[in-house]
């Protein structure tokens, strides 16, 4: 085994063992990792090897999540089989958006704008209709059961982010050695010379949008589940958009580890402010804080470290 595959098999070792020694308020901040790393890698899919901008990926989470939520309290299906449901409906509309735009003939700033309407548009109707129970919300029945994809002991909720998160950076690390990723990657430096080359760019960005509308509904199921609750701007909010974007260009946008760094670091910002709150009362509230660091350190990151905090592990790799 190399070093470069010595240090994923270790952290991997760790995060499996890491339930089972550490108290769980620790738990629960590996949990948050391992889903914002998650549903931030369906953000890198179609942003980052796709650059297909976005930002609006609260739609596809939204979606995921009302779907299952729905198909439980209105139909009455077992939530695990309402899960694979909400992600074909997460697809479905991943590809009507991608239809849509790319047909328009949209791109960058055009397409991160339109896909913001989306998610606002999801957002209001939410608001709107009678069967999402409208502004109050949607409270899932508790009944902690394994079978009802519910869990007494939180690390089941742990355990399952992490299998999450590992299935993303497979799917990450197949598109960085199959020729979807790089037909993808062609598309994102140049798509005027993809089309050149025989690609057809318009169906790679449709197939991108596509899977990565799948993960994020999975991640707005996994989300209703753990906390029993979605409401319109939980489920639709800016927030879940911003947070998706925000840990992959951290991490590093279009890179396999990316959004599992970009999570570490904004979860630890978080933690750090919430801490150093706790010790200076001048500082109680702490939202604005961590969101003042983050808009710090987003602008440090696109001033001085464009590739991100996975690029700077590989310069320092490659120069060691």
């Amino acid at each position: 085994m190399t070093r470069q595959d010595l240090l994923p098999a270790l952290a991997l070792a760790a995060a499996i063992v890491l339930p089972l020694v550490a108290p769980g308020y620790l738990v629960d901040i590996g949990m948050l990792v391992f889903f914002l790393a998650f549903i931030g890698q369906s953000w890198n899919i179609s942003g980052g090897f796709a650059g297909q901008t976005s930002f609006g990926h609260a739609v596809f989470f939204g979606t995921g999540a009302y779907t299952s939520t729905i198909l439980q309290i209105t139909f009455g299906w077992n939530a695990w089989l309402a899960w694979p449901a909400a992600m074909l409906a997460g697809a479905i509309v991943g590809w009507i958006i991608a239809v849509l735009s790319f047909r328009a003939g949209l791109r960058g700033s055009y397409f991160a704008l339109i896909t913001l309407a989306f998610a606002e548009a999801f957002r209001i109707l939410a608001n709107s209709v009678s069967f999402t129970h409208a502004g109050l919300g949607m409270l899932i029945k508790a009944d902690q059961r394994a079978a009802n994809f519910q869990f007494r002991d939180p690390i089941w909720f742990y355990y399952l982010a992490l299998a999450l998160c590992i299935v993303s950076l497979l799917i990450a690390w197949r598109l960085t050695r199959g020729r979807f990723g790089a037909r993808l990657v062609a598309v994102r430096e140049n798509e005027d010379a993809a089309r050149a080359l025989g690609i057809d760019v318009f169906a790679e960005k449709v197939k991108a949008l596509t899977l990565s509308g799948a993960i994020a509904a999975a991640g707005g199921t996994f989300y209703a589940q753990k906390y029993l609750y979605i409401d319109p701007n939980i489920a639709f909010g800016v927030d879940k958009s911003i947070e998706m974007l925000l840990v992959t260009m951290v991490g590093g946008a279009g890179t396999i580890f990316g959004p599992l760094l970009g999570a570490l670091a904004l979860t630890g910002i978080n933690e750090a402010t919430r801490a150093l709150a706790s010790v200076l009362p001048a500082l109680k509230n702490v939202q604005p804080l961590s969101l003042v660091v983050y808009g710090v350190m987003l602008i440090l990151i696109v001033g001085r470290l464009p590739d991100g905090l996975a690029r700077l592990y590989q310069r320092i790799h490659r120069n060691a």
